[in-house]
């Protein structure tokens, strides 16, 4: 439950001690640590915030930084052998390292500049403090602009657009198949202090690296900047200040297309014709387990569609991924989050450069918004789930060359209801009362799927809240509310009340008494989520055993009810003997089992699976040999903002705010996600000098 108490009193300090004045620009440059491992980066200039960003990443993430940039230059095979291979082949075919030279060289004389510095921040720290680097990636030094730029690529359209894994045939990694964020902004209509409100609230993986987020402070002689990004990038993604800010939520955006190739004659078919490969040479080597490196060559076979890769099963396919020539998604990130007002932020908008994210946004001025934003390619027809499978590559009909113009996506401008949200939902219930109408979009554009129940609980708690003040903004953010339950569990108690078998009547009894929150102290939770599972599926978003499917008229209180009463009370008495095999009782505490555990530190966890309808998310391991389960992915960054004078801001990096070995920083926020509290975020100055350990002069 939030700590209401805790939290008044942190904001009472932040009325007190102020803290709205922009800072002024930077006399000297220099980062100054605070105690929770966050870097303030002061620049004279734009080149010495950059480099200082580069810096800071190195001190908190280096090992991490250095072998994504090693993976994103083709050469993560050479450096640590053979687990990388099918990494490094895959960036080969693609292009990415040599597409990521000429990106550079497409940049503004500024921010290649810019690039420059990051780089050479990560490079001056590595030289200066050689032990805190594992010399398992030393090899990778020094960096350039151009390994930004690649991991930058690599990341956006190579695995966030097209994953290996869905080119061959192997689904998204986890990683990528339980992705998922929340965001609100909220308009002063809606607001009960007349200032906007934003949340900025992604779920990622806790382990794989190139998903782990970062929290800095950046200030430079005209901008100010604050928020998280994910390692290595050198643009803060989840960005405020005290006029602006932005989040992102991963979208449906279907900016890859994956086609099924008809083989013939040595070539492939193509409008009745056999069209034979295009083919260039390239080669990469493979660090054998002896030390010794070996040369593997490759054939880069093209299509008129893009590289061709085999699946397991021997199906050739090719992959055809939209804007790869669009060099400007880093450049474009900086101009969207130091952007000085509203129109200054449309403007970068429209650049169209970041291939994939809805993104929100709120102001100080009012105004609020959520674009469904990407690099939508146009197409002649079909739908969502089409394009998402495998396309015929037989025919020109299929074969898209254009992308739809920003004018063309999803947008909501300060809706009538006060409030923008997103869960990775379609865009379609981006605002209440509905402002978009899928029929006046195309098909591919965004799937008409049921809404999660995660969706409906974040649209309901906006929607039927009247005016929201911070403090509610922030307990609605906590909400663990599992919605399903609402649904199902008055159909279910009624048919399950009759049955005669003891243990049933235990576990209704257990159920009926539940607050239907997956709170630290709740005893039905796991319960629920067995029956769940067969009532539902794995995933929680099996429609077909409701009374009342899933309606797009009804998008909010729809699916509901059970179809078939005496299956579902066989499905809890199969849950019942599945919860005491897995959990040794029905009734376990859920905190009893669910941990949060990093770096010798184990406190009590709470949160639940997003499909169940929990607001605040946690996607739980399976229990290890001791009853154990642990976060795979869930909350990682929050921060809350109000656009007020002074500005309130409240956050927490849930996995900490630094990896390197000895860091006291991976575990040091653990304790806060545990009791449901938040951290103040310093802006000011006086609050900032105020916490600092460390100080370190750039460039002296």
């Amino acid at each position: 439950m939030f700590k209401k108490i805790a939290f008044v009193v942190a904001l009472s300090c932040a009325l007190l001690s102020g803290c709205a004045t922009p800072s002024s620009a930077p006399q000297r440059s220099e980062i100054l640590w605070d105690s929770y491992g966050v870097a303030h980066i002061y620049g004279k200039d734009e080149d010495d915030v950059f480099y200082g960003f580069g810096w800071a990443q190195a001190h908190s993430h280096g090992d991490t930084v250095l072998r994504l940039y090693g993976e994103a230059r083709g050469k993560g095979a050479e450096y640590w052998g053979e687990e990388y291979e099918e990494t490094t082949r895959w960036l080969i075919v693609n292009g990415v390292p040599d597409r990521a030279k000429i990106w550079y060289a497409q940049q503004t004389p500024q921010f290649k500049a810019n690039l420059d510095a990051f780089a050479k921040g990560i490079n001056d720290y590595a030289v200066a403090n050689p032990g805190k680097i594992a010399e398992d990636v030393k090899m990778v030094l020094p960096v350039s602009g151009v390994d930004v730029v690649a991991h930058a690529h690599r990341l956006m359209n190579f695995i966030y657009v097209a994953s290996p894994g869905r080119a061959l045939g192997e689904g998204d990694p986890p990683e990528l198949a339980e992705q998922g964020s929340n965001t609100w902004a909220v308009a002063p209509s809606k607001s009960a202090s007349g200032n906007a409100m934003l949340l900025q609230n992604p779920h990622l993986p806790w382990a794989t690296g190139y998903f782990v987020y970062y929290e800095a402070h950046l200030i430079g002689p005209d901008f100010e900047v604050y928020g998280a990004t994910q390692v290595g990038l050198p643009v803060i993604r989840f960005a405020f200040n005290r006029q602006m800010g932005i989040s992102n939520t991963v979208n449906g955006m279907l900016g890859a297309t994956v086609y099924k190739l008809t083989l013939k004659d040595g070539g492939y078919v193509f409008d009745g014709q056999v069209r034979q490969f295009q083919a260039a040479n390239a080669n990469y080597k493979v660090r054998q387990k002896d030390g010794a490196v070996v040369d593997k060559p490759v054939v880069i076979k093209s299509t008129v569609h893009g590289p061709v890769v085999e699946r397991k099963d021997g199906t050739a396919v090719a992959v055809r991924v939209a804007g790869l020539d669009r060099p400007g998604m880093l450049h474009q990130y900086f101009d969207m989050v130091t952007a000085k007002n509203y129109d200054a932020f449309q403007s970068a908008m429209k650049r169209l450069q970041v291939p994939t994210f809805n993104i929100s946004y709120a102001d100080k001025d009012g105004r609020i918004e959520y674009i469904y934003n990407g690099i939508a390619p146009k197409r002649k027809s079909g739908d969502s789930a089409f394009w998402s499978g495998l396309v015929p590559g037989d025919t020109s009909e299929h074969l898209w060359t254009d992308i739809h113009a920003y004018e063309d996506l999803p947008r909501v401008t300060d809706p009538a209801g006060g409030f923008v949200q997103n869960t990775n939902d379609p865009p379609w219930v981006s605002a209440w009362p509905q402002a978009i109408k899928p029929q006046d979009y195309p098909a591919y554009i965004a799937t008409r799927e049921p809404l999660s129940m995660r969706a409906q609980n974040s649209v309901k708690m906006m929607a039927e809240g009247g005016k929201i003040s911070f403090e509610k903004f922030i307990e609605l953010k906590l909400s663990s509310h599992a919605l399903m339950a609402d649904r199902v569990l008055p159909d279910l108690l009624a048919a399950a009340k009759s049955d005669p078998d003891p243990e049933v009547q235990a576990a209704v009894t257990l159920l009926g008494g539940w607050n239907r929150s997956y709170d630290a102290d709740n005893r039905a939770g796991l319960l629920f989520e067995e029956w769940a599972k067969l009532f539902a599926g794995p995933t929680f978003n099996r429609q077909t055993n409701y009374a009342v499917a899933w309606s797009a008229a009804d998008p909010i209180a729809t699916p509901r009810g059970i179809k078939d009463a005496p299956a579902a009370v066989d499905m809890l008495k199969k849950a019942i003997a599945e919860t005491k095999r897995k959990y040794g009782a029905i009734d376990r505490k859920f905190s009893d089992v669910s941990r949060f555990a990093l770096d010798g530190l184990d406190v009590p966890g709470h949160g639940g699976f997003g499909n169940l309808g929990p607001f605040r998310v946690m996607t739980w391991s399976d229990v290890d040999k001791a009853g154990i389960r642990t976060p795979n992915h869930g909350e990682t960054w929050v921060a809350m903002v109000e656009f007020s004078d002074p500005i309130k801001a409240y956050g927490l990096m849930s996995y900490g705010n630094a990896r390197q070995k000895g860091t006291p920083h991976y575990n040091d926020q653990l304790k806060m996600l545990s009791d449901d509290t938040f951290r103040k975020l310093w802006l000011d100055r006086t609050e900032i000098e105020a916490n600092t350990k460390e100080r370190v002069e750039l460039r002296p």
